[in-house]
């Protein structure tokens, strides 16, 4: 007696092609062309359609994968300015003090008295722009590479966490304050640099893992953070009233903003607190350089 040949089985979307393989999950044949590869195994277009998430889920997975715009767009601010301030005299780029630095920095007796012109005479006294812009100078390529570096690191981490908007709000306010403490310390020497700024950000991170029962030490962000408070102590030229301010008021931001779930703060107190570290450092920077 003989047996009948084997039935093939066909693709069940294509009945004249052979079904070489079946679906992992459903079990129906397909060829080749109908056949999806997947985690594991392989999946029919039918199947590999309906594991698909929703529209409203592939838009957040997309908005998680765009990366942080206030990060980038500080950093091409500062890379930026460092260019054009080398083109303008490849002096800056070595590290040397040149005339733009001296528009754009800070120092207590430049708000007070302002540059001094050939001539003897007072160029653009009381100068409050340079709260602002001497954030964004930097002395030579190490300095800025260390700035932007942290920078990357800690914005993209803040800003997933906290949004594009209160991340840049965290960053203006720890910029001034780190400002402030530039004139507090009545420091005469020109400053530059995003490492205020940059610090606030740190202290920031830092203060919401300890809030929610994290052991920073156990992070990288407590190292780094320890590391460069002692850098800033033991190294001559860095400015530590602008590292100190710039980490007070970061911290101050971060107590409220990444406050724990279990002791929410309204939306509004982030806000609030951003602006009031930003309008203290601000007129006590304006008073005493007056």
């Amino acid at each position: 007696m003989s047996l009948p040949p084997p039935t093939i089985p066909r693709c069940y979307r294509h009945p004249d092609r052979e079904g070489g393989r079946s679906c992992t999950r459903c079990g129906k044949p397909a060829c080749s062309e109908c056949l999806v590869q997947a985690t594991v195994g392989s999946h029919c277009l039918d199947c590999a359609k309906a594991a698909r998430p929703d529209v409203n889920t592939r838009v957040k997975l997309a908005s998680s994968r765009v990366l942080a715009p206030v990060t980038y767009g500080l950093i091409a601010a500062n890379v930026g300015l460092f260019l054009v301030m080398g083109l303008a005299d490849p002096a800056a780029w070595r590290g040397r003090i040149t005339p733009i630095h001296g528009q754009l920095g800070l120092s207590r007796s430049l708000l007070q008295y302002g540059a001094i012109n050939v001539d003897g005479s007072a160029m653009d006294p009381h100068g409050w722009y340079r709260l602002v812009t001497s954030g964004f100078i930097h002395f030579g390529f190490l300095h800025i590479a260390m700035n932007m570096l942290l920078l990357f690191q800690l914005g993209m981490l803040l800003e997933r966490t906290l949004g594009a908007t209160r991340t840049a709000a965290v960053y203006f306010a720890s910029l001034l304050a780190g400002s402030f403490g530039v004139v507090l310390m009545a420091n005469d020497g020109l400053t530059g640099g995003a490492s205020g700024a940059v610090f606030g950000l740190m202290a920031c991170a830092a203060v919401g893992m300890h809030r929610r029962g994290i052991n920073i030490f156990s992070t990288g962000i407590g190292t780094t953070l320890l590391l460069n408070l002692v850098l800033t102590f033991t190294i001559s030229g860095i400015s530590i009233g602008g590292h100190l301010g710039g980490a007070i008021g970061g911290a101050i931001c971060g107590w409220v903003l990444l406050a724990p779930g279990w002791k929410p703060t309204p939306k509004w107190a982030g806000w609030a607190v951003c602006a009031a570290v930003a309008l203290v450092s601000l007129g006590g920077a304006v008073a005493l350089g007056w």
